[in-house]
C-alpha cells in the first residue's frame, strides 16, 4: 500500500520492519501463532550448515560453542522476559518443559494435592498435567476453574498454580504479580506459560517472584515453526530440584559418562538431550532483532495497533462481536472477535492476503506485532474485512471445507 497513516509518522519502531520477510501484497496479524521470517536468519542458517557444520564437523560442537546454544539463546530470552542470568534455558518444547517444571513444582510441595490451573489455559498444559497426575499415581488432583475465579481458588490445598499469562483464544492477560503473590502467601508456588507473551509484552519473571516458566520460540520471538521453547526457573529452586527426564545433558560431567545421574548445578539441569544445533541457530539468530528494543515501545505500539483495530471493526464490520477484553491493559498482544462462520471468513481473509487465524468454536484471531506492522496495515486489512462481510465472499465451500490446521 502506498497511503500512509498518520499514527505511523511517529512510529519508532519502523525501521524494524525491513528487518523481516513479508511476502508481498500480505498484511500479516497471526505473529501470534508463527512469527515472520526475520531476514538474516536464512543466511545465519546457511553458515551454521555449510561453514560449521560442513567443515568444522563434530569440532563444531566446541569451535562453534554448540554445547552452549542452549543457555546463550537462554539468555538472550532471559533479558526480554525479567528473567536474571542463569535462570533460562532454551530447550525442547513447550510441552516438554511444561512437564519438567510441573514435576519440580509438586516435588517442592509434597504434602499437597492440587494442582490449580484455568478454562484460559493453553490445552496442551492441561494435558501434560493430567498425564503427569495419572503418572505419579499420589492422589493428585487437578482443579480447573474459571479465569475470574482462580484467586478465590488458591488455598491451602494448592500446590502449584499453572497459568498462561495471555490466554490464545482473547488474549486476555491475567496479573502475574497479584497471583503469584496470592499462590505464595497461601504456600503454593506459581507456574506461568508466556507462550502468547514472551517477546510481544513486558514480563518481570523476578519482580513478579514467578517460581518458574515456560514458553515456546516460534510466536513473538520469530524463530520458525517448531522452535525452540525454554524454561525459567528461579534461582532459589534450582538446586533444590532435578528434572524428571534425567538426561545426559543435565548430567554433570556429561563426557564423564558415569552410569549414575548426578545433576548439574543450576540451569543446566533441565535440559536433557543432545541440543538442536540447526533449530537454536535459528532462534538465537531470529532474538538479533530485539537487541536495541525496549519492550516498552512494543508495548505502546501494540495497544495503539489494536486499539484502532477494535475501532475500525466495530464501525466497518458491526457482525462480529469483541471477544477480548476492552481495556487494552487487560489484554496481550492479540484481539479476537467472534462470529458464527468465522473460519470461513478468516479463510476468505488469508485469501486476500490478510493472514489470521481461527479457534474453535467461533474466534477469529488477530496478533499485532509492531516490529513489522503499521497503522495503515491495520487499516487496509479491515477494509478488506469489511468488503469479504459485506458481499458474504466468504460463503463458498472452499472457505468451509475444514483444514488440519485452523
Amino acid at each position: 500500500m502506498t497511503s500512509q497513516h498518520p499514527y505511523d509518522l511517529n512510529d519508532v519502531l519502523s525501521s524494524k520492519r525491513g528487518a523481516f520477510r513479508i511476502p508481498e501484497g500480505v498484511i500479516y496479524l497471526d505473529g501470534n501463532s508463527l512469527g515472520v521470517l526475520p531476514a538474516h536468519v536464512p543466511a545465519r542458517l546457511s553458515e551454521v550448515i555449510n561453514e560449521e557444520w560442513g567443515t568444522s564437523l563434530i569440532r563444531a560442537w566446541n569451535t562453534h560453542s554448540w554445547i552452549d546454544l542452549p543457555v546463550r539463546t537462554g539468555a538472550r530470552i532471559g533479558r526480554l522476559i525479567g528473567a536474571p542470568a542463569g535462570t533460562v534455558v532454551a530447550c525442547d518444547s513447550t510441552s516438554v518443559n511444561v512437564f519438567k517444571v510441573l514435576s519440580a513444582a509438586l516435588s517442592l510441595r509434597p504434602g499437597r494435592k492440587v494442582i490449580l490451573s484455568d478454562t484460559g489455559n493453553f490445552p496442551t498444559d492441561l494435558y501434560v498435567a493430567s498425564g503427569l497426575k495419572q503418572l505419579l499415581d499420589k492422589g493428585l488432583e487437578l482443579k480447573v476453574v474459571a479465569p475470574e475465579e482462580v484467586k478465590a481458588a488458591i488455598t491451602e490445598e494448592v500446590a502449584v498454580l499453572m497459568l498462561t499469562e495471555v490466554d490464545y483464544r482473547t488474549g486476555r492477560l491475567h496479573d502475574m504479580k497479584d497471583l503469584t503473590r496470592a499462590a505464595h502467601e497461601a504456600g503454593a508456588l506459581a507456574i506461568w506459560d508466556l507462550a502468547h507473551s514472551a517477546g510481544a509484552i513486558p514480563v518481570d519473571l523476578a519482580g513478579a517472584g514467578a517460581d518458574f516458566a515456560v514458553g515456546c520460540g516460534y510466536k513473538y520471538l520469530n524463530g520458525g515453526p517448531g522452535a525452540p521453547a525454554f524454561l525459567y526457573v528461579a534461582q532459589e529452586h534450582q538446586d533444590k530440584v532435578a528434572s524428571p527426564l534425567t538426561g545426559w545433558m543435565g548430567h554433570e560431567a556429561p563426557f564423564a559418562f558415569d552410569l549414575d545421574y548426578r545433576p548439574v548445578s543450576g540451569i543446566g539441569r533441565m535440559t536433557v538431550g543432545t541440543p538442536a544445533v540447526l533449530s537454536l541457530s535459528g532462534l538465537h539468530a531470529a532474538l538479533d532483532v530485539f537487541e536495541d528494543v525496549d519492550m516498552a515501545d512494543i508495548r505502546k505500539q501494540s495497544i495503539s495497533l489494536s486499539e484502532l483495530f477494535i475501532a475500525e471493526v466495530e464501525a466497518r464490520c458491526p457482525q462480529l462481536v469483541l471477544a477480548s477484553p476492552r481495556d487494552p491493559q487487560a489484554r496481550g498482544s492479540q484481539v479476537s472477535f467472534r462470529f458464527e462462520e468465522g473460519y470461513a471468513v478468516m479463510q476468505a481473509l488469508i485469501a486476500a492476503g490478510v493472514i489470521g487465524d481461527f479457534r474453535a468454536p467461533d474466534v477469529m484471531r488477530f496478533g499485532f506485532t509492531p516490529l513489522y506492522l503499521s497503522h495503515q496495515d491495520v487499516v487496509d486489512a479491515v477494509g478488506i474485512l469489511a468488503q469479504i462481510l459485506e458481499t458474504e465472499s466468504w460463503n463458498r465451500p472452499e472457505y468451509r471445507t475444514r483444514a488440519k490446521v485452523t
